[in-house]
């Protein structure tokens, strides 16, 4: 029987599927790249998603997350992903956690729960704390670097952390995870030398911020805010999905 699944079994099989079906994956992160990561997972039949993002859609999301749209501004960005995905497959799990996971708050949630780790968080220190979590918990883990202030998509690759060049936030983690004896990490990065954005226009979100109300992380509050567009993230986040479908499938 015809399902909305049929095209991509016709390429990966009836067992893969299944398999695909009964994987949790969690997104840590729901803004340019995780919001496509999820879409491009539940569009390939994954069946359970837990989603974490303390953010709410903003005004300046709109030129490159999935989940804003004028109707979707100052909503929860974990309520609206949710929402996305049982209108794509009604018969998806989907739990949500409006919160930003960091050292403090990581040991309320069991990562052993989960199949598959997307960290598409922008922080460094939640970015580490997730990672060792998983590579204690031998939980397999994709990692996004940076995907801001890049023009050209086809500069993305997959590759391991210490392979990475070019990219300040991979340098960074290199540096941390090296310090923490982490061995290897799958990534997604950009070779593309990052631009420098031109700040000093009027509005900008340092004297002008949109910021929905009870946003607890306003871009007034970050040291830099970089420059972005719908074609970088969207495609790192492409990437990264297709990594997870092909590592679930392979185990």
């Amino acid at each position: 029987m015809q399902n909305e699944f049929s095209r991509t079994q016709l390429l990966l099989g009836e067992e893969a599927m299944k398999k695909l079906k009964e994987s949790t994956v969690a997104i840590f992160g729901i803004g340019g790249v995780g919001s496509y990561v999820t879409e491009a997972l539940v569009r390939s039949g994954i069946g359970k998603f837990v989603l974490f993002d303390d953010d709410k859609v903003c005004l300046t999301n709109i030129n490159r997350q999935l989940i804003a749209t004028r109707k979707t501004i100052g909503r929860k960005k974990v309520e609206v992903m949710a929402e996305r995905i049982l209108d794509i497959n009604p018969n998806a799990e989907v739990i949500t956690n409006a919160c930003f996971y960091m050292p403090e708050n990581a040991d309320d949630y069991d990562l052993t729960k989960y199949d598959y780790i997307v960290d598409a968080i922008d922080t460094v220190t939640a970015k580490i704390e997730l990672i060792m979590r998983s590579k204690t918990n031998n939980i397999p883990i994709i990692s996004s670097m940076g995907a801001g202030n890049k023009l050209n998509p086809t500069q993305l690759e997959v590759a391991d952390i210490y392979k990475t060049s070019v990219c300040p936030l991979a340098r960074v983690m290199r540096q941390e995870l090296k310090k923490r004896g982490i061995k290897k990490l799958k990534v997604v990065y950009s070779k593309e030398q990052p631009l420098k954005p031109n700040d000093n226009m009027n509005p900008s979100c340092k004297t002008n911020c949109v910021c929905p109300p009870g946003t607890t992380r306003k871009c007034t509050d970050k040291r830099a805010i970089p420059g972005s567009v719908s074609f970088v993230p969207s495609v790192a986040g492409l990437i990264i999905a297709s990594e997870v479908i092909k590592d679930l499938v392979a185990e």
